[in-house]
């Protein structure tokens, strides 16, 4: 089943009219309203969040796609939202964690599928630290929290290719300051 937003829309989000017909590669036309629909990438953010020894967090999603697997603290940027903001509510929201500082890194696409739609994303990571890491939560949409150090980690348990990036990123940028 092809989940590209070309192939899955069929109506229009304006008028609701059945004529809503590709127009390039990226984008759909409505022939009754004339409105154009492009398909962009929506902003998300990762956090890379370490205890004091250098291990990072990953979370173990509790929500489709990928239920169960490992991925970094984060989501979607909200309308009107900073990436910066975002990273602060995100962390609040998932782990009760306050951030003390943030950083940003790099950025990396990802394709989220989700209820059989690919939403394209433009992934940004920030290297946070935290007011503490002890005492935290899981809530929302992640089932638990653990410390790693790259030893320890499976990447094939990483299913998202920029978060999986990140990560890798991230332990060969320690392996430098060594």
């Amino acid at each position: 089943m092809n989940t590209h937003p070309l192939k899955v829309l069929k109506y229009c989000p304006k008028c609701g009219s059945a004529e809503l017909h590709k127009s390039g590669d990226r984008s759909l036309k409505c022939a009754d309203c004339g409105f154009h629909f492009f398909i962009n990438s929506s902003a998300a953010v990762a956090a890379l969040v370490t205890d004091e020894s250098g291990k990072l967090m990953l979370v173990t999603r509790g929500v489709e796609p990928n239920y169960g697997k490992l991925d970094l603290p984060g989501g979607f940027i909200d309308p009107l939202e900073s990436a910066e903001d975002a990273v602060r509510r995100e962390l609040k929201e998932e782990l009760g964690l306050k951030v003390k500082n943030l950083k940003y890194l790099e950025s990396a696409p990802n394709e989220y599928v989700f209820s059989a739609f690919t939403v394209f994303t433009l992934d940004m990571a920030f290297q946070v630290i935290a007011e503490s890491v002890e005492d935290l939560k899981p809530m929302d949409d992640i089932l638990a929290y653990k410390f790693y150090a790259e030893e320890e980690l499976d990447y094939d348990d990483i299913p998202a290719p920029s978060i999986r990036k990140f990560v890798k990123d991230y332990f060969q940028s320690t392996k430098h300051k060594q």
